[in-house]
Formats: structure tokens, sequence, C-alpha cells
């Protein structure tokens, strides 16, 4: 059977007055269940806790405090609950819910326990609906947006195609708010810093994630090996249309893969948040982009953040573009010390001779997203 991970935001959930739309949930589980005889086994990634809170509370306003976005989602979490379990159960489906946080998958044997639980839920014919636990999250812990957590879902069970329904229909070559010509782009073969810069910024006031954090996504699971469609929720048959390989919305394709992405580099890619950044030079970039080397210290150019030893950076070249991402042997102060040094210099230096030559990133712990 195949897999599928559908990430429904805020704004497709609820209504325009912020209430949860149990029409559309109605025609979301309808959806779900033809996919499910045509071979689909489907996970979904929603939000809607904190939605469904401030609506039993009475607030009509998103507060801004995280104390009061914690406890709607907590007031919130058994209404979302039951929505879905209605909806779905009318059509004779099991729903499940799946809370995580980073906490849950910065360790790597919790995210191995998650892969498991997701594995089971789906090996027993049960949808589980997967959130971000906004009860207890906080900003340190946090994924920060469900497009994130989308990725990370279908990367861990493996999935063959994720969608994200949202409240625009795709990427456009600019901004459609602003810009009349704007064109959807309805396919995305390569994902560089163009496709970066025509993303935009958060589009509705329900949701925490905009088209950036969408491409972000589409990057590492491209690298993962499975494609992402990005369309408008309301757009009827939506996800029918894309599990039968029908033209929606914009698709980020996948052309290739340089690279044997490893379940461990996935989970150094959406697992763990960065503590800092190496900007390198662009021969060590080439290295880990076409040969798939380690990175070696002599080519780190620069450093950002307060990170230690093991600690997951991001990797950028020297025009600030984020290209990799992986985990490091070394902190910070020893990183500043060694760089801008030539090997030999390095060799010469007995406090530093040590990482002339060992990775200060290991292949097997780096991910390249291009």
């Amino acid at each position: 059977m195949k897999r599928l991970v559908v990430k429904i935001g805020s704004s497709t959930l609820t209504t325009a007055e912020g209430r949860v739309d149990h029409a559309y949930l109605e025609t979301l589980a309808d959806q779900v269940e033809r996919v499910r005889e045509a071979g689909w086994q489907v996970v979904i990634v929603s939000s809607g806790a904190i939605a469904c809170g401030l609506e039993c509370l009475g607030m009509e306003k998103r507060p801004d405090d995280t104390p009061s976005l914690q406890a709607a989602a907590s007031v919130g979490q058994g209404l979302f609950t039951s929505a879905y379990a209605d909806a779905f159960g009318a059509h004779g489906m099991v729903t499940s819910l799946v809370l995580l946080t980073r906490r849950d998958t910065a360790d790597r044997q919790a995210y191995l326990h998650a892969r498991d639980t997701l594995n089971r839920l789906l090996e027993l014919g049960v949808v589980p609906i997967v959130n971000e636990n906004d009860t207890v999250s906080v900003e340190q812990i946090r994924f920060g947006d469900n497009d994130t957590l989308a990725a990370l879902v279908a990367c861990l069970i493996n999935a063959d195609l994720t969608m994200i329904l949202s409240d625009v229909d795709g990427l456009y070559d600019g901004n459609p708010a602003r810009d009349a010509t704007a064109k959807l782009i309805r396919k995305v073969e390569v994902i560089d810093q163009s496709i970066v810069n025509v993303a935009g910024d958060a589009g509705s006031k329900m949701g925490s994630g905009g088209m950036v954090t969408k491409v972000k996504a589409a990057r590492v699971l491209a690298a993962a090996g499975i494609p992402l469609v990005v369309c408008s929720g309301r757009r009827e048959d939506a996800i029918v249309d894309a599990a039968e390989g029908r033209e929606v919305g914009t698709l980020f394709s996948v052309s290739h893969q340089a690279h044997e992405i490893t379940p461990r580099k996935l989970w150094i890619a959406l697992g763990d948040a960065s503590r800092g950044a190496l900007v390198v030079d662009a021969g060590a970039k080439r290295a880990l982009e076409r040969r798939g080397s380690s990175l070696l210290v002599v080519g780190v150019a620069g450093v950002e953040g307060d990170f230690s030893e093991n600690d997951i950076v991001d990797i950028k070249d020297e025009s600030g573009y984020l290209f990799a991402r992986g985990r490091v042997s070394a902190g910070r102060d020893e990183v500043e010390l060694a760089m801008g040094r030539t090997h030999e210099e390095l060799l010469r230096n007995r406090l530093l001779a040590e990482m002339a030559d060992k990775p200060l990133v290991h292949r097997d712990d780096l991910i390249v997203f291009e």
C-alpha cells in the first residue's frame, strides 16, 4: 500500500470567524475514505486545537502570550479530537491523536519510537491525526509550524506523497495579494535560491507558517525522495486528484537524489532545532554537493550562533544560502580558533592538530538539501 501525508492548516480547517468548519471536515473524511479504498494509507497532520480552544473560551482574537495559547490548546484539544473522530467515524474510519514536540524527536530513540507507533497505527487501519503538543510546547522545543511537522512525519513513515492543504493555490512567481500578474508555478524540479526568494510570508491570521516554510519542507522531502503538492484546501477533490496523479496546485517533484538519505540524516534534518551555522567557502560547498564529502574545518569561513560539540548546525554558503545541515564534532570556540588556517598550520599547532584531518561534520551526519 502507498502512504500519503496530508497537512491541513488552521485557516483551511476553520471558518472566517475562526470556528471549526464541520462541513469541511465531512468533505475531508469523504476524500480520505476514497483514497483509502484506492490503496492508500493516510496520516493527517492538522492544526486546530488552539482555534477550537479560542472558540470555546470566547476569545475572538488569537492571544500573543504563550500561557494563553497553551491554555487555549488545552481546552481545545478534546474538541479538536472529537471533531475528527465524529467526521471520520461517520465513514467507518477510526482516528487516533498523536501529539509531538521537538523534544520527542530530538532524541533519536524517541524519534524511532514515534516512527514505530505511526507504522503500527497504519497497519491497524487507523487514520492518525498528528498535531504539535501546543499545551506544553515552548519556543525552544516547538516545531514552529505544521509544515515542518508534516515533512517529519512523511519521512518517519517513508511516505509516497505529501500534501499541504493551504489557503493559497500553490507557489506563485510573485505575491498574488500585491501583484495581479503573478502566475501559479505548476511544477518545481529544482529548489534553488530563486524559488526561496519568491516564497511569501505567512498568509493568514490563524496559521503560523507561510510559503517559506512550505518550500523548506519541500527541500527536505525532495532529499528524501518524497514529492510534495501544495494547493488550496478548499479545492474540490484535491486529495483524490493528487493521489491519482492529476495536476493540483504546485508539485515539488523529485528529479534526483544526489546522496543516500538515511533515517539518521532525516532525523538530523528535521528532528532537532539548529544551534547555529557554519559558513563555508565555495570549494567546500562543491565538495559537499558534488562528491558527498565530509566537511573539514579548513573549508569554514565563518560561524554563527553558540553551538557545542554534537549539536546540529545549518551549513550556508558565503551568500548566506542554507544548503545543508549536520552534526558538528567541535564547538564554536574550537572552530573559531581553527578556521582560516591551512592544513599545515593546523598540524603544527599542538592544540589544533587533531582538527586538521578530523571531519568537522562527517558525511554520515550530514544532509545536503539539493
